[in-house]
């Protein structure tokens, strides 16, 4: 846990406006992955080819996939600090690893987001770490993620989805809009 804490000041400069897009990574799936040097977004699909659709949510009464949750973004910051080597990154299960502020401050519910030729907006629906999440990272990383600061900070990450579909490569820019 110490680790963990003395590594929130390199996440803390991470960029507010203007990052990159350190990995994508697409889920078939269930704890498949395949990582992706360009991946396309779907306004009805999300991350083309990824299970968000067909795998569905316990967040939705009927259980269909939610809408707020069609992408999940998560600061490369922390996935490195947390995972260690770029390899371990997918684990994690999220789409998009980023060097950018994910924090509650920086993109509030609301905030847009370009990625190569697409849009997408922050939903309101809070990403924390879970069983699978502690099973792949241990019990010290899901309690650094989801502390007070860590929720404040969305170190676990964000929910967000597609408002303008487009292509998007590993290496290219995410803006802040």
């Amino acid at each position: 846990m110490a680790d963990l804490v003395a590594g929130l000041g390199i996440i803390r400069e991470s960029p507010a406006d203007l990052g990159t897009i350190e990995l994508i990574v697409r889920r078939p799936e269930t704890n498949k992955r395949e990582v992706l040097d360009r991946a396309e977004l779907d306004l009805d699909r999300g991350l083309v080819g990824d299970n968000w659709l067909v795998r569905g949510s316990r967040a939705t009464q009927d259980g269909s996939a939610h809408p707020g949750m069609q992408l999940n973004l998560m600061n490369a910051r922390v996935i490195e600090l947390i995972a260690g080597p770029r390899e371990n990154w997918p684990l994690a299960g999220d789409q998009f690893y980023v060097d950018l502020d994910l924090s509650a401050d920086n993109l509030p519910p609301g905030s847009r987001l370009s990625l190569g030729d697409a849009m997408i907006e922050v939903t309101d629906i809070p990403h924390l770490g879970c069983r699978k999440f502690i099973d792949r990272f241990g019990l010290d990383a899901a309690k650094f993620v989801n502390s007070e600061e860590g929720k404040l900070l969305n170190l676990r990450g964000i929910n967000a989805k597609v408002i303008k579909p487009g292509c998007v490569n590993t290496g290219g820019i995410i803006e802040k809009l």
